[in-house]
């Protein structure tokens, strides 16, 4: 059997030129048989791909022949089967979105804090530690006593920096993230909102995972990834977590059981908030994927990101009412 590598990877670096950057690397992906998404912008590359052994060095040998890239880090995990269906590249304003001008961590950043560092930082009493990912990606898994800032997207880690850190309180704090971009950008933000002692965790929780033997770790849980994995373990390897392929929220075996959850139509999590027409639609969409499963197709769907865009709108929404309504 095949074991496909899965490689995490992002790096903040001045790109000129990014529609011509985003052909070069589609190019480099469809001639080494690489799938997964990279997403570009002029402020530099992230994404997370997947293909065979060999396949992947070749593409990141290729890569690391631009000189702005040569020094590119990437976090690697494996998977029996390719956890991507499609090869992606797209441009972005943000490789990351924050949505805060003139934040730019190639010129101010926090201090990057190495995994085999991390658990004396954390169990200092005077650091505040911050988890700076979406709200589902926390109730899956997180680092002991990490403080969750109840986001739906990045955009809102503003607002709850704002409304529940200042730098005279919060002399010392530590941030992270999936793989490490989230936090580093966040890093930037507070260092130009007067925080003094910022830290960041290098490489984000994957190299934690793959660097920290589990016997010494302080993380509890799972780790959400970008991919149909859903989540990974201590071991890197695939998680207890399946994905609605509704509103594409992960689902733990206990939700799987609910009444509200139907394969392919619905889930706890977005029951109440999809209308009949989107379960017709989603049940057409199951229908197809299971007749595309019995001849031994791939059935890429298009209803997905989209349901998910406009449910986590939906709460963001649901969010801003309540903080203007002061029950936030």
């Amino acid at each position: 059997m095949s074991t496909y590598v899965v490689a995490a990877l992002y790096k903040f670096v001045t790109i000129d030129d990014p529609p011509a950057f985003r052909d070069d690397l589609f190019r480099l992906m469809n001639e080494n048989g690489i799938r997964g998404t990279i997403l570009v912008a002029g402020e530099g590359i992230n994404g997370t791909v997947s293909g065979l052994r060999d396949q992947l060095d070749a593409f990141l040998k290729q890569v690391r022949m631009d000189p702005r890239l040569q020094d590119l880090e990437h976090k690697e995990s494996l998977a029996a089967e390719c956890p991507f269906l499609r090869t992606k590249v797209r441009l972005k304003n943000e490789i990351v979105t924050l949505g805060v001008e003139d934040v730019d961590p190639n010129h101010l950043v926090g201090t990057y804090v190495n995994p085999e560092d991390w658990n004396d930082l954390i169990s200092r009493d005077d650091v505040v530690l911050i988890d700076t990912r979406n709200d589902y990606e926390y109730q899956i898994g997180s680092f002991k006593n990490a403080r969750n800032p109840d986001t739906t997207s990045f955009r809102e880690f503003p607002a709850y920096v704002e409304e529940n850190l200042s730098p005279s309180q919060a002399k010392k704090v530590a941030m992270f993230c999936t793989g490490g971009i989230r936090c580093e950008k966040a890093t930037s933000f507070l260092k130009m909102q007067g925080f003094d002692e910022v830290f960041h965790l290098k490489g984000g929780i994957l190299k934690y995972l793959e660097i920290v033997e589990k016997e010494d770790s302080l993380w509890e849980g799972e780790c959400f990834v970008f991919d149909d994995r859903v989540t990974v373990d201590h071991n890197l390897e695939r998680g207890h977590y399946d994905m609605c392929h509704a509103c594409r929220m992960p689902i733990s075996t206990q939700e799987k059981e609910s009444e509200l959850y139907v394969a392919g139509e619905s889930c706890p999590h977005c029951h109440e908030s999809l209308s009949e027409a989107d379960r017709a639609r989603m049940r057409e969409r199951q229908r197809q994927i299971e007749l595309a499963r019995a001849r031994g197709e791939l059935h890429l769907g298009s209803d997905l990101e989209k349901v998910r865009s406009e449910r986590r709108a939906e709460k963001m929404a649901a969010k801003e009412r309540q903080r203007n309504s002061g029950l936030l």
